[in-house]
């Protein structure tokens, strides 16, 4: 699976990461890097919990998080 990772800088600096494909998955970072690092762990924290619950998910192997 791949998942879409769009990074955008902010006018206040900082910058937003989302993963257009869960949505609701976005982070802001103060340096591109850890917007990009907060993403991917609320997207896997959401899959996860999407299993927890019985909902849902892609099939999750091989996971992969490409830059758009």
């Amino acid at each position: 699976m791949y998942l879409t990772l769009e990074v955008e800088p902010e006018a206040d600096g900082r910058f937003l990461a989302e993963v257009p494909e869960l949505p609701g998955v976005l982070a802001y970072g103060a340096t591109k890097q850890e917007a990009v690092s907060r993403a991917q762990a609320l997207a896997l924290r959401v899959l996860a919990d999407r299993l927890e619950n019985g909902e849902p998910a892609p099939t999750l192997l091989p996971l992969d998080f490409r830059a758009a």
